[in-house]
């Protein structure tokens, strides 16, 4: 592992940069719960093959005191007994999402998010998890060292 990205894009591309930093800083100020925005950034992240991404979520889910049997079976969420009804709908669309090059999202998965979210909701969702995704692609693609 290099101890710099492949180029320096927070500083090629600082405009561009800035605005990805604004509009995380706005996601995470949304009406999405923190936490469940922390486990839907990293089971993302984990679709993506970002180490950096599931390094940091990861991290911060640790620091904030999930449980780690929850943590360990993110990747199998749909089978584990650790997550209720609405972060299975969130990480439940946001697989769909993320997954884009294999099908649409599917109607179930969109239904799904209606007993749990309100129009607020979904959107502040979709886009983080939009956010994470551009995200990924920065970080699996260019490299930046771990810290």
């Amino acid at each position: 592992m290099s101890a710099s990205p492949r180029v320096p894009y927070t500083r090629l591309a600082a405009a561009a940069f800035k605005g990805l930093l604004a509009t995380s800083k706005a996601v995470h100020d949304s009406s999405i719960d923190p936490v469940l925005m922390e486990l839907v950034f990293l089971r993302v992240s984990q679709i993506n093959g970002c180490g950096y991404c599931m390094d940091m979520h990861a991290t911060t889910l640790r620091k904030g005191g999930i449980e780690p049997r929850k943590l360990d079976t993110l990747p199998a969420w749909h089978e584990s007994r650790f997550f209720d009804a609405r972060e299975r709908a969130a990480l439940g669309w946001a697989e769909a999402l993320t997954r884009l090059s294999s099908a649409a999202p599917s109607d179930a998965a969109y239904d799904a998010l209606a007993p749990h979210f309100d129009e607020k909701g979904i959107s502040d969702l979709s886009m983080g998890i939009a956010v994470i995704n551009a995200w990924n692609r920065l970080g699996a693609g260019l490299l930046p060292p771990l810290p």
